[in-house]
């Protein structure tokens, strides 16, 4: 069955949707031309908007008629995630996203920090709007939390002997952190405290499983479609899953160059290194656990009451894993 996102997904919040777009314009505005300017740029490279469609469904989802503070709370979902990718590609010293320049390439570094300090400390200052405690608590803390991800996959890098538990807390902090805050902080403003786990779980499973099919899709896709260049993470020396799972496959000289180009990045040898990878079952292992992962996400959700905006919940965990069947 094909499911489409427009129609199977964001049809049920289409209207919130717009007005939380509207939201985000407004928030990115600063009497600093050029704070305005870059803000703008990294805005309109967003992609579906994933987070904050996903923060409006479960704010429906746990009954809650008024969603002028979801509408709020989306908003500041996707300018924390929005942030989180300017300092990426800076850290990454990446110069597209989505087929578009980054603001780092476009400008330069200086400017891409700071103006993605802008996005959180502004996100931080609508935050406190919603006058919510426990909505500020959570936020704060896992606003943290994302951080650290950060620094632990840098951490990882070029570290060969990384396990997959090291991986799962890397994707954690910088993946599925952010899903958790959108849905849970949606339960806290619907004072909805009994599905405040239900939905972390549905979403932090959602973004192990959505990281997992996009460690895959390094391997499997093409640059137009992935919107980066292949072999990237390998460049960086990031040991993601499929590295990770090739090296449990593999031993000799395979296991060896495996082992070699984690140590020292860059992409000399990466046509073999994706052939190893192919032929080690490592994908497979990789689908196998993005499958579990989802699963996992779906049988959180059954917490919830039966609604159309649980299903569309329900159908977007399925659309993240169609794109690996």
């Amino acid at each position: 069955m094909t499911i489409d996102f427009k129609q199977d997904i964001l049809s049920p919040v289409a209207t919130e949707f717009a007005a939380m777009d509207k939201l985000i314009n407004e928030g990115i505005s600063s009497k600093v031309a050029l704070v305005m300017a870059v803000s703008k740029h990294v805005v309109e490279a967003g992609g579906k908007r994933m987070r904050p469609v996903m923060c409006l469904l479960a704010a429906r989802a746990c009954g809650l008629t008024n969603l002028d503070n979801a509408q709020k709370l989306a908003a500041i979902i996707e300018m924390l995630h929005t942030a989180t990718l300017v300092h990426d590609d800076v850290v990454d010293e990446s110069g597209l996203r989505r087929g578009r320049p980054t603001a780092n390439a476009t400008w330069n570094n200086q400017t891409a920090v700071l103006v993605g300090d802008f996005l959180i400390s502004r996100a931080f200052d609508l935050l406190v709007d919603l006058n919510d405690m426990v909505l500020l608590k959570d936020f704060s803390t896992g606003t943290c939390e994302i951080a650290e991800g950060e620094v632990l996959q840098l951490q990882a890098q070029h570290q060969p002997d990384t396990d997959e538990a090291t991986y799962l807390d890397i994707i954690h902090g910088k993946t599925s952190r952010l899903f958790e805050l959108a849905t849970e902080g949606a339960a806290i403003l619907a004072g909805t405290d009994q599905y405040r786990v239900p939905l972390r779980k549905y979403a932090g499973h959602f973004g192990n499983a959505f990281q997992i099919i996009d460690d895959i899709l390094d391997y499997t896709s093409d640059a137009e479609t992935l919107g980066k260049n292949i072999g990237d993470d390998l460049m960086e020396g990031k040991p993601t899953l499929p590295l990770i799972a090739a090296l449990q496959n593999t031993t000799g000289a395979d296991h060896q160059l495996i082992r070699k180009s984690i140590t020292t990045g860059g992409t000399d040898d990466l046509a073999r290194v994706i052939e190893i990878v192919h032929q080690s079952g490592a994908l497979d292992y990789c689908r196998k656990r993005a499958i579990e992962e989802t699963q996992a996400s779906l049988a959180a959700l059954q917490h919830l009451p039966d609604s159309i905006y649980r299903q569309s919940l329900t159908q977007l965990a399925q659309l993240a894993l169609n794109r690996i069947q």
